[in-house]
């Protein structure tokens, strides 16, 4: 073997092996971590926690199945996702519906680090919502995506220690320092749920809070529109085109096929929750 062959070889193996310790990090660690902002430095086994499987054990068939497939090669870690996200949904201080885990990989000649961004990944057995002791959190029938019914919350924090993948955030109230100052930006209402809730009206303060894949953007169908503009703000933003969003129950859609030629990998598959967030090594 060549120096040049064994140097590529031993880089992809360090790749891989990070990835792989990162689909097994516990939820713990990882919402500790990225809770404080940090770069995830210590990595853990998953947590024994298990989806509950529904009756019969097949999902129920749904006109729309949405979901991510993330391109891991693609990602470059600037965080534009992340700030389009906060903009499109106006969330604060402490909350994020998308973060971007990054590590240093060992044995690279560059030094490279691997990126990882993560949203919600809508399980098809999501945790949180059989932990939720009023049923605010459900996976709605028409689409598959996972929401949060601000109205029936009670603030427990449950569902934020039923989640594996650390997804789920606690709105304490907090305001950036030019939203608390009352400027006219700080009276516009989040189009979050299509609701437009401003802070001052209560909810989603003292609530949980998550991704929705922009679900406020599509149509009456239920339906997304790439070239109107109406798509995921963390998709239509990245600026690396890592980040692939599409209906997995549509075969010739571009999700779809990535999985099927790409074989990707998911986060905590033996935990049996099916997220559809798909990972490309």
């Amino acid at each position: 073997m060549s120096v040049e062959t064994e140097t590529t070889s031993s880089q992809a193996l360090s790749r891989r092996e990070l990835v792989e310790r990162l689909f097994a990090v516990g939820a713990g660690a990882l919402a500790s971590a990225l809770g404080g902002g940090a770069a995830v430095t210590v990595l853990t086994s998953a947590p024994p926690a298990r989806a509950a499987v529904p009756e019969g054990g097949i999902p129920t068939k749904r006109k729309f199945r949405y979901g991510m497939v993330i391109d891991t090669r693609r990602c470059v870690g600037c965080r534009a996702c992340v700030v389009a996200c906060k903009a499109e949904n106006k969330t604060p201080p402490g909350v994020s519906y998308t973060v971007v885990v990054d590590e240093a990989v060992a044995n690279r000649f560059d030094d490279k680090p691997i990126f990882m961004t993560k949203p919600c990944f809508h399980c098809e057995n999501p945790p949180c919502v059989d932990v939720c002791p009023v049923s605010a959190t459900f996976k709605r029938e028409r689409d598959g995506i996972v929401v949060i019914d601000y109205d029936r919350c009670i603030g427990c924090r449950y569902c934020i220690v039923g989640c594996p993948y650390g997804a789920r955030y606690f709105d304490f109230g907090e305001n950036y320092a030019p939203v608390a100052a009352g400027p006219p930006y700080a009276q516009v209402p989040s189009p979050e749920y299509g609701q437009f809730r401003r802070r001052t009206d209560g909810s989603p303060v003292g609530n949980v809070r998550k991704c929705t894949f922009c679900l406020h953007l599509q149509d009456a169908e239920g339906r997304y529109d790439r070239k109107a503009g109406r798509w995921p703000a963390c998709a239509k933003t990245c600026t690396g085109h890592a980040i692939f969003f599409g209906d997995f129950n549509d075969p010739e859609g571009e999700v779809s096929k990535l999985v099927r030629e790409r074989q990707p990998g998911r986060l905590k598959e033996d935990l049996g929750t099916e997220p559809n967030v798909h990972y490309l090594l």
